[in-house]
């Protein structure tokens, strides 16, 4: 059994994996990190995990667990990330929106114990990932490509990251350009004929939606449309577990999320 701490406990993401932790058995919660001045902090992660309260001590929650988990705001992982690195321990980022500098702190723990990013923990969305970049292996740059993204009032990020990975998909598939000289993100005015090649993507914000992707192919007389609907966020909770339990078994070094899944 391995033992997971939880940064972003209180989170939506957090308290999911709080509820699904039963449904895996090889990892034991064993820690739950939240800011300091956090309402939830002193409060119990519940029933999963009893015993186990939240804190806003994050260098305990690291020297106690074996794999850490964080979906905090950006801003507070590379704090996070040092810890990993000082103590050997594996870490898992979720959190979207990463700074260079900030993605850069994060992949340098891969030099002394393993760490992954991934921009969505969904088993689902990993595979459409990988089906999208097969497609734009196949479908040359007469197939204009469309991606859109839909997320709750709440996310604080646009487009979302789940979004970015599947436009560098394409852009990986193709064999194309670095994506930032080929993306477009959303139209508005005279914006002119629509260059061949060019990797679109858009956000759309509203209600309560956990997470819609779509990516469409449009050419002359066809359209093909990759989608992938999350309808819970326990498909990203359970994804999650399932990733922090391999990567806790790795070495060190910086892994992707299709490792876990044999893609």
């Amino acid at each position: 059994m391995k033992k997971l701490a939880i940064f972003g406990a209180a989170g939506r993401m957090g308290r999911s994996m709080a509820e699904n932790l039963g449904d895996f058995p090889e990892l034991s919660l064993v820690a739950a990190v939240e800011a300091p001045g956090h309402p939830a902090v002193g409060s119990p992660v519940g029933p999963a995990a009893p015993g186990v309260t939240i804190t806003a001590d994050a260098a305990a929650a690291v020297v106690a667990c074996d794999v850490a988990v964080d979906f905090t705001f950006h801003e507070a992982v590379p704090e996070h990330a040092a810890l990993c690195a000082a103590h050997s321990k594996a870490l898992l980022v979720g959190t979207t929106a990463l700074s260079p500098a900030e993605r850069a702190a994060v992949l340098a723990v891969g030099e002394k114990a393993p760490v992954m990013i991934a921009a969505n923990m969904s088993v689902g969305v990993n595979v459409l990932l990988a089906l999208v970049r097969r497609a734009a292996q196949a479908l040359d740059d007469a197939y204009d490509v469309e991606i859109t993204e839909m997320h709750h009032r709440h996310k604080k990020d646009a487009p979302s990251g789940t979004a970015l990975a599947l436009a560098r998909a394409v852009a990986a598939g193709r064999g194309d350009a670095p994506l930032s000289e080929i993306a477009r993100f959303g139209r508005e005015g005279l914006t002119g004929e629509r260059p061949r090649g060019e990797i679109a993507v858009h956000a759309l914000r509203g209600g309560d939606v956990v997470g819609d992707h779509d990516v469409l192919f449009a050419a002359d007389g066809e359209i093909l449309r990759l989608s992938h609907r999350a309808t819970s966020r326990s498909c990203l909770s359970r994804g999650a577990l399932r990733a922090a339990a391999w990567l806790a078994r790795q070495k060190p070094g910086v892994h992707e999320i299709a490792e876990s899944l044999g893609l």
